[in-house]
């Protein structure tokens, strides 16, 4: 005590604790998975579905939660990035308001990808200080990435994610039969978050790729190896984030493809995916790696041929020295002002640098322009 003024400390913990869990055919009746949090009995829910499954699982969806007597009030999101939006949290927030759910054991339901969870989740983390929610995502980029961390986000002011929060969900449920519906794009668009985390940690994912990549994708990943490639892509995303959940540390190995592909992505809103961004990143920052002889010619030119034979374009034209350079100012600011970029250190393996200069995107951008498509399944550099 000094002259009467007291100090408290105050200390708390909140343990997070979640699962994520494959979870084939949700909405079959004699499925009680997504009834497995919350009260059962004279209960409601809130379901968020994106359009696109609203389409093709609209019956069931409604039969699902009329056989087991809940009164689901469900409403439509049309995803895409120009959905991340303030108008939208604030839109599913009345609609929330107006069926107003037990604020602890009558969870909201995301059904969709990553746009859909983020937007939904950060609804959950606000709506009355926060009420619990379940994610389902049924996007290959929401399956591998946005669903199984914690982030939720809106974009705003024309930023990325500019609001947002960390709200663990109760349950992330894994059903692959739901990417049976999309296009191809936007499989491959989750394919390149797939060889984010090939390249960077896990050489074994690579090879997989390599060899059973491309069937894969035809399948939309409902075959054998498709399934094997999936549940190594969420192991390896789950083990990089556990530890960080909060993200105390920004030196981050799953940031790989996260640097420059900010700046891509919100200039060219209407002409990349958010994978397709992240791919153009990776492409710079391997040829960064193998410029610093992190990463040899050979293996450069081997994780082009996996880009070229999966079959994934790289949108060449859109990248400039001068936009890359002011995204990676704006993600040093972001990352506390250290640079931290992740570069692979062999296929598989990560380092993070500080001194990126501006001379070298320049010349990463003139070697990545150089590089050509030979039969649509290697990459031939053209000298």
């Amino acid at each position: 005590m000094t002259n009467g003024t007291h100090t408290w400390r105050v200390s708390y913990q909140r343990t997070v604790e979640y699962e994520v869990a494959n979870c084939p055919n949700l909405f079959h009746p004699q499925n009680d998975a997504l009834l497995s949090v919350g009260k059962r009995e004279n209960t409601r829910r809130f379901v968020v579905v994106d359009s696109n499954i609203e389409k093709y699982y609209s019956t069931e969806l409604r039969d699902y939660f009329n056989y087991h007597k809940i009164d689901a009030k469900i409403i439509t999101f049309h995803g895409g990035e120009e959905n991340k939006s303030l108008e939208s949290y604030l839109w599913i927030l009345r609609e929330l308001d107006a069926f107003p759910i037990n604020r602890r054991d009558e969870p909201i339901i995301a059904i969709g990808g990553g746009v859909l969870t983020d937007v939904a989740g950060f609804v959950a983390s606000s709506y009355r200080r926060g009420v619990p929610h379940i994610k389902i995502p049924t996007t290959l980029m929401g399956y591998i990435d946005a669903s199984v961390g914690i982030k939720t986000g809106i974009n705003f002011n024309g930023h990325k994610n500019r609001l947002g929060s960390f709200e663990p969900p109760k349950k992330v449920f894994l059903d692959r039969t739901f990417l049976k519906t999309l296009p191809k794009r936007h499989i491959l668009n989750g394919v390149c978050e797939i060889l984010k985390l090939a390249v960077i940690k896990d050489f074994t994912l690579f090879e997989l790729l390599e060899w059973h990549g491309t069937e894969c994708v035809d399948s939309k990943f409902q075959d054998d190896f498709g399934a094997l490639i999936l549940n190594h892509s969420v192991a390896g995303m789950i083990e990089e984030l556990q530890p960080n959940l909060f993200e105390e540390n920004l030196a981050r190995k799953v940031d790989f493809g996260h640097t420059f592909s900010y700046g891509l992505e919100t200039l060219h809103e209407t002409q990349l995916l958010h994978g397709e961004a992240v791919l153009i990143d990776m492409a710079i920052s391997t040829i960064l790696a193998a410029e610093r002889n992190l990463l040899s010619k050979k293996e450069l030119k081997r994780i082009f041929d996996l880009i070229a034979k999966l079959g994934i374009v790289l949108h060449v034209d859109l990248v400039t020295p001068e936009l890359l350079w002011d995204t990676l100012e704006e993600r040093t600011y972001h990352r506390n002002g250290l640079q931290r970029v992740p570069l692979p250190d062999g296929i598989g393996k990560c380092i993070f640098v500080n001194d990126v200069k501006f001379e070298e995107i320049q010349s990463a951008c003139k070697i990545l322009k150089n590089w050509t498509v030979i039969n649509d399944t290697v990459y031939e550099y053209r000298s």
